[in-house]
């Protein structure tokens, strides 16, 4: 089983990193044919993923989302297959290769960490272990979306402001569709970040006997939240959208990766078991 665990790992990576390459080319060439191919790999690669993850449940005994390595390839199934129900009912101009780019990266980083099977420390051994973690990671995915899309405004608003029409401006949707994208993404993602931390402290009384005790990891992410609630409020209550939303949406997700691993490594606490 082992052999076979690591077999589906190498065809994640492979996978992963030939949707990126394809991504790439159509992006240059902007040829259907390899847009339509791209997408078919990317495909196979969520589905890469999800056999993989199955494969460690079963050599784990529990879900997979404790280590470094599986939180990462967690966190790019969530991604993958947040950005493949998006693209089911929205059709974004070129969406797809800045998120295989960062797919690749989530991918690329998981092969340098240690794949090897932990024992689950008592705290984890919990029913809210792959609700908690799970729901999170999942919000993290649509989070990541907002913020492709975000950087994607950045880049054309560039463009747009110093009048050069150029290469990004000949290539990625028009400043509105990237704003709705924004929109979409983080309500979905702000959903689901508000339903992790719930099931979180849920998960902190089992565990400790108290709903929150202001644990760095539980600190940053309600800094995270309020980020996101933040932006959220403003838009629909100022109207708060182009340029500014965007550059929250970058600042939001700088917050989701320090929450996710930043915070082990410099300021540690009870989480930090899951780095």
């Amino acid at each position: 089983m082992e052999e076979l665990n690591y077999l589906l790992y190498l065809l994640v990576l492979g996978l992963t990193t030939l949707a990126m390459a394809a991504y790439l080319v159509f992006f240059i060439s902007q040829n259907k044919t390899v847009r339509k191919a791209a997408r078919l790999i990317l495909v196979a690669s969520g589905v890469a993923q999800s056999l993989y993850i199955l494969s460690r449940y079963i050599l784990t005994g529990h879900t997979p989302i404790t280590s470094q390595h599986e939180t990462v390839i967690f966190f790019a199934w969530a991604t993958t297959w947040a950005y493949l129900s998006f693209r089911w009912r929205y059709t974004v101009k070129n969406f797809g290769t800045f998120v295989s780019f960062f797919l690749f990266c989530l991918v690329f980083i998981s092969y340098f960490s240690s794949r090897e099977i932990t024992v689950l420390v008592p705290a984890l051994q919990s029913a809210w272990l792959p609700l908690h973690a799970g729901v999170s990671l999942v919000a993290y995915g649509f989070l990541s979306l907002a913020f492709c899309g975000g950087l994607m405004y950045l880049l054309l608003e560039r463009e747009l402001k110093a009048k050069k029409f150029g290469y990004f401006f000949a290539r990625l949707p028009s400043l509105d569709a990237l704003d709705q994208l924004n929109s979409h993404c983080i309500t979905a993602g702000f959903v689901f970040l508000t339903l992790g931390i719930v099931t979180g402290s849920f998960w902190a009384r089992q565990a400790w006997g108290t709903y929150w005790h202001w644990d760095p990891k539980e600190t940053w992410s309600l800094i995270t939240w309020f980020i996101y609630l933040v932006q959220i409020h403003q838009r629909f209550t100022v109207g708060w959208r182009g340029k500014r939303a965007a550059i929250m949406t970058v600042v939001g997700f700088l917050s989701v990766l320090f929450t996710l691993w930043g915070v082990t490594y410099f300021l540690g606490g009870v989480h930090s078991y899951a780095g």
